[in-house]
């Protein structure tokens, strides 16, 4: 099944295009469930919605959220591997 032909249910979904957002939803311990490739340039990072990871993206916004740099920066090359092996 291609990620087109997966449908996912939004109400239940969190979704974000935002790469630093999601490389600190990583190292926060929160797991892509999958990514959406949109066009070429541009993808969705899909995450399982809960109480607990929208608190995370609101420290995130707030810039409350503190993480370790290093971890940060792994998980940046992590995630732009799995964007670009497709």
């Amino acid at each position: 099944m291609t990620m087109t032909q997966k449908s996912f249910n939004h109400k239940e979904d969190f979704r974000t295009a935002d790469l630093s957002l999601t490389a600190a939803l990583c190292v926060a311990r929160f797991i892509v469930k999958d990514v959406e490739r949109v066009d070429p340039k541009r993808s969705i990072f899909i995450f399982e919605k809960s109480e607990k990871l929208l608190e995370e993206v609101e420290r995130y916004w707030r810039r409350e959220m503190r993480l370790e740099p290093q971890d940060f920066f792994y998980q940046l090359k992590v995630l732009k591997a799995r964007i670009y092996e497709r």
